[in-house]
Order: C-alpha cells, then sequence, then structure tokens
C-alpha cells in the first residue's frame, strides 16, 4: 500500500463535527490501497470527548502524537472564566455574565495568533516530522483546516521534502464567517491572505467540503497569478463532500417521537439564530391548538444565551426540551427518532456554500429535513437533487409556515416519511474512494 501521512488537529477521543471527516475517511482509506498515518496533537483544547468515536479508528492505525502549547490557559483567565470549561467556537455565550476583556481577547487573538492560537505547534512540528519521514518516508500528505495551522505545517514539510500534498478544507479560511468579527488590522489581514495564498500556490491539490467555497479558493489563486483561466489552476481544486457513514446508521428499529418533535442538533450561535422561525412558530402555537397539543422543539448541543432568550420571549419555553451534549452514537438515535430535523445555514456572506455534515447525516436518519437558508445555494441545491426536504429563505415566514405545517399535517396522518433519494454517493466510503482518486493523480 502506499502511505499518506494525514496532519489533523482534531482526532479521538476529542469530539465534535472536526473529527468526522478524516475520522471516516481513514477508516475506509484502506479499502482504496492507501495506508494512513495520522499525526495530531497529545493534548488539544478540544469542544469535548466522544469515547464512542474509537471504534471508528483502523486495528494497528499509527497515530503519531505531540505535545502542544495553546494560549487558552492565559486567555481563559483573561476573560474570567475557568481553566477546565471548554472553549466555545464561533463567539457562542451561554451566560448573560458580562465579559468585559472579551473583546480585548478577541482582538489579541485576531492580531497576533495568526492563522490561529495553534501556530505554536507549527515548526516543532515541522522539524519532529522531518526527522519522523526520513525513516518513514510516506506518498503523500494531507493536511485538513481549520485550524489552518495545520496547513502551514503541511507547507513547512513541502518546501523541506516536496513530498505530494493535498490540502483540505473544511470551511474557508479568510472567507470563513466569523472573519470580520476578529477585529483584523490591516497588517494582520494582510499576513491571514498572504499565508492562505502560499497553501494554495504550494498545494498540489486543494480539496474543500462545498462547491462554491471551492470555486472561491480557485479565485483567490487565478486572482494573484494574473486572473487568467489556465487548466493548471483549475485543476488543481477538487470538490469532495462532506457524507455521511452507513455504519452509524443501522436498520435496527427506532420508535419516533410521540410529539410532533423539530429537532436541531449542533451548536446553535448567533449567526445561526433562526429569529424568523421562532415567531413563525409562536404564531402557529397561536392559531391552532392541535399543533400546541403535539408541538416539541428539541435542541442537542450548545445554544447561545441570545439564541435561548429568543425562544423564550416567544413563548416557546414550555415546547423547548435542551440537551447540552450527547456523544455521536447517542446523537444518530436522537436523528433516527426525531420527526423533523432542522437544518440552520449560518446567515453570514459565505452562506451560499455552506453546507454542514449534519445535511448528509440527516439524509442517512431517513427523516425530513426542514431548512431554513439560501435560495441557490448549496445547500438548496442538494437538498433539491436528493428530495431530502423543504427550504424557506431567510425573511419567507409565508413559505416557512407552509413547510412546517406541511410536515405537521403528514405527521397528523401518520404519513410523514423521508423521501429522499440518490443518497448513496455521500457515503464515506464512496466519498474515500474520491479522495484516493486525488491521492493517485498526484503521486503517479
Amino acid at each position: 500500500m502506499k502511505k499518506v501521512l494525514i496532519i489533523t488537529y482534531y482526532w479521538p477521543p476529542s469530539g465534535g463535527a472536526g473529527v468526522q471527516r478524516w475520522l471516516k475517511f481513514t477508516k475506509y482509506l484502506r479499502d482504496f490501497g492507501w495506508e494512513p498515518i495520522i499525526y495530531t496533537p497529545e493534548n488539544p483544547e478540544s469542544p469535548d470527548n466522544d469515547p464512542s468515536l474509537q471504534k471508528d479508528i483502523p486495528k494497528n492505525l499509527t497515530v503519531i502524537k505531540t505535545k502542544i502549547w495553546e494560549p487558552y490557559t492565559f486567555y481563559k483567565v483573561f476573560i474570567g472564566q475557568k481553566k477546565d470549561k471548554k472553549i466555545n467556537a464561533a463567539f457562542l455565550t451561554e451566560s448573560k455574565k458580562p465579559k468585559k476583556f472579551e473583546k480585548i481577547a478577541v482582538w489579541i487573538r485576531g492580531n497576533f495568533f495568526i492563522p490561529d492560537a495553534r501556530k505554536f505547534w507549527v515548526k516543532p512540528s515541522i522539524n519532529y516530522l522531518v526527522n519522523y519521514l526520513k525513516d518513514n518516508p510516506v506518498d503523500a500528505i494531507i493536511s485538513t483546516g481549520p485550524p489552518h495551522s495545520m496547513q502551514l505545517i503541511a507547507l513547512g514539510l513541502k518546501r523541506k521534502l516536496n513530498i505530494p500534498w493535498m490540502a483540505d478544507f473544511r470551511d474557508p479560511w479568510t472567507n470563513i464567517d466569523f472573519y470580520s468579527k476578529l477585529m483584523l488590522t490591516p497588517f494582520a489581514d494582510h499576513k491571514h491572505k498572504r499565508l492562505e495564498l502560499d497553501v494554495l500556490k504550494n498545494a498540489d491539490v486543494v480539496t474543500c467540503v462545498g462547491k462554491t467555497w471551492l470555486d472561491e479558493l480557485e479565485e483567490l489563486l487565478k486572482k494573484d497569478m494574473g486572473g487568467k483561466f489556465t487548466p493548471e489552476i483549475h485543476n488543481k481544486f477538487k470538490f469532495i463532500s462532506n457524507g455521511y457513514d452507513p455504519d452509524d446508521y443501522t436498520e435496527e428499529k427506532v420508535e419516533a417521537d410521540k410529539k410532533f418533535s423539530i429537532v436541531y442538533i449542533g451548536t446553535l450561535d448567533k449567526s445561526r439564530n433562526p429569529g424568523i422561525l421562532w415567531k413563525t412558530l409562536a404564531k402557529i402555537l397561536k392559531e391552532n391548538s392541535d399543533f400546541a397539543n403535539d408541538f416539541q422543539l428539541k435542541l442537542v448541543g450548545k445554544t447561545d444565551i441570545a439564541v435561548t432568550e429568543d425562544i423564550e420571549n416567544n413563548g416557546l419555553k414550555p415546547y423547548m426540551e435542551k440537551t447540552p451534549y450527547l456523544t455521536h452514537a447517542e446523537v444518530t438515535q436522537v436523528q433516527k427518532k426525531s420527526q423533523v430535523l432542522l437544518l440552520l445555514i449560518n446567515n453570514t456572506p459565505n452562506a451560499m456554500g455552506i453546507t454542514t455534515g449534519k445535511l448528509f447525516e440527516y439524509f442517512a436518519a431517513k427523516r425530513p429535513i426542514l431548512c431554513i437558508g439560501p435560495k441557490g445555494g448549496d445547500a438548496d441545491k442538494i437538498l433539491e437533487e436528493t428530495n431530502g426536504g423543504l427550504i424557506s429563505g431567510y425573511e419567507d415566514s409565508k413559505t416557512l409556515e407552509a413547510n412546517i405545517l406541511y410536515f405537521y399535517n403528514k405527521y397528523k396522518q401518520s404519513n410523514l416519511l423521508c423521501e429522499s433519494v440518490n443518497i448513496e454517493k455521500y457515503s464515506r466510503k464512496m466519498l474515500t474512494g474520491e479522495v484516493a482518486e486525488v491521492l493517485n493523480g498526484i503521486t503517479s
């Protein structure tokens, strides 16, 4: 087998969405002639721990771990947070306690820790891996970000060893939804963009989870290279979607919720807060007593205090059930039991390209999807292609109400079924075949 070194910050026992993509690809790479070797921190600042993911790690897999130093201890002290509390993603705040130093901390983070707080692991990792790879050669290297410090480790190895390199973007870099919130100085903004271009120029191939985001990355490089289309640049960029693992969704029967449950799973921050949904649900509850008797709202994952307050202000608190965290194994059971699965696309400038990993897991759970997001975006196109659910725009309360009542009427008729088609191509094993094809292309 050919060997590939995968540089990833997120790896079990770390939990959360950042682990899934490369854990699942690693699980299936041997089926396509590639032996994966993982390089990951020994002591990461992970969002959560999820022991249930250990089952997906292939037997006898080589996992290299080295210690990482991150400034989060100082960050927590600075903002008055307990040392053992996890750092929330996406500027999410779960309490009302004022954080008077939080803005200062964000400014420091954006302007001094470029590209992110894992920057101090870059040079030690390059030095370590250069020595490791001399005695343990590989055929290719993969780096996956964010955090984009992982891309810089691979960039350093590329410059020193010239090993074929695939740079994978699970989220954008300078086009990520919270980039504007980092309060960057012109110098810091320039440095982020310069490092991003360095990665795009030097990687043998660039992959991304979304077609729109991939096109945006290609445009960045094309603009830097004079703005002209060239096959060489275009062929460097490859779309490899997120997906689902059929092994996580066995055929065992799961009894659906008795209530008409609308269920959201994942982090719910301000940029995803669907104010229009809470208002629309309040309207339906007021006008329809049967709906009021049947309805339940379930939120699984961390929820920003602004979202919780919005829900309460619309009178939905009696209908709400919150679960702070579940393992991935537990999440799949909740998905399968739900009457309707809620998909919220961040209302941010990069919304057209967002296709969250949960979209594909929702397909596998075989429950209908209620989506709020941009019409014509990548998620909308996939929902239309698969017939996996219904979507309404951020301000389209009329369509949203019609979609909710359509699902509710089906529920009352005991006929609320998932009608999705053509989802097999989003299975993690099929997608791993695409990864192997890309690797074969840069090592042949």
